[in-house]
């Protein structure tokens, strides 16, 4: 079966959103040990708001998009859930249960956006995409599940069943705010009338920063001794951890996002789009085997194989 080019610009512009992330992690890792991650928030989301205003200018000649307001309503509910409150939940599910676990439960975002996909946008579920998302999901599950060689059990930190909880959120809040985004591109007055994805990305990215305002004013209300434990944690200078976010959000929530809002609009399919969308867990691994030395084990390389021959279905389904 030949394959056009608009049946696979909607995967490819997935699969380069999970390579983004990939890159997008790495910095903002280096720069959360730099300046903490709540700054790092702040960072990424008004650098990201300034790269999407910067590129809307060249692109269109205006500063705010031309939307309808079912759009903008959309697209404002797409940013809050699926930036600002699912970021929040997914950080804190780090700590309470540790990052592979979370990242575990993460992989369930997919299976959220397949639902809201069939029962709320009436999107067909042909078998083959379930097997390609079955394929995918079990890939990616199979390495986060991998126990870790620390010996450490996150199962004794205090707020274990919170964390789980938040993971679960996060993992919804993502796929709600993907379906929203969907809504959003193609919401307008008239049958057609689509928002272009970047618009989307813009519009977006200034409701999820909004988002924020409450996160980052509580962090600013911290105790002297909550401040002077933070600062004890950080290593290297602080602007080199600013210019690692700035990199990052050049990366991940400028050219990420908006190539995530391509996958949406150009993917017949909520459920496939998240699913190019997840693979980054998968994708790092070759990255940190050779970046940081780490051994990959054949349990992680096999899953590897099994996310990639699932995405492989999704390319030609």
């Amino acid at each position: 079966m030949e394959l056009t080019w608009n049946q696979v610009v909607g995967p490819l512009a997935g699969l380069a959103t999970s390579c983004l992330w990939v890159a997008t992690s790495l910095l903002f890792t280096a720069a959360g040990r730099r300046i903490g991650s709540t700054w790092v928030n702040a960072v990424r989301l008004l650098a990201a708001v300034l790269l999407h205003a910067g590129a809307l200018a060249i692109l269109t000649g205006g500063v705010w998009p031309e939307a309808s307001s079912r759009q903008v309503l959309f697209l404002a509910l797409s940013g809050v859930i699926g930036l600002s409150v699912c970021d929040q939940a997914l950080f804190t599910a780090f700590v309470d249960i540790g990052p592979r676990r979370a990242l575990l439960i993460q992989t369930t975002s997919p299976l959220f956006a397949v639902a809201l996909g069939v029962a709320l946008l009436g999107e067909p579920l042909r078998w083959m995409d379930a097997l390609g998302m079955l394929m995918t999901l079990s890939g990616v599950a199979w390495v986060n599940a991998e126990r870790s060689h620390t010996g450490s059990d996150d199962r004794a930190h205090p707020h274990f069943r919170r964390g789980i909880a938040l993971a679960f959120l996060a993992a919804a809040c993502q796929a709600i705010g993907f379906y929203f985004s969907k809504r959003g591109i193609g919401a307008g007055d008239l049958p057609g009338d689509e928002l272009p994805a970047q618009s989307a990305a813009y519009l977006r990215m200034v409701f999820g920063t909004m988002g924020m305002a409450p996160i980052i004013l509580a962090y600013l209300a911290r105790s002297d001794a909550a401040r002077a434990a933070g600062r004890a944690r950080r290593i290297g200078s602080v602007r080199g951890g600013i210019a690692l976010a700035c990199c990052g959000a050049f990366v991940g929530p400028f050219l990420g996002v908006w190539s995530s809002l391509v996958a949406i609009g150009r993917t017949p399919s909520l459920g496939v789009a998240q699913t190019m969308c997840s693979l980054s867990p998968v994708l790092i691994l070759p990255v940190v085997a050779w970046l940081h030395r780490e051994r990959v084990s054949p349990r992680a390389a096999a899953g590897a194989v099994i996310a990639v021959a699932g995405a492989a279905v999704l390319f030609i389904t």
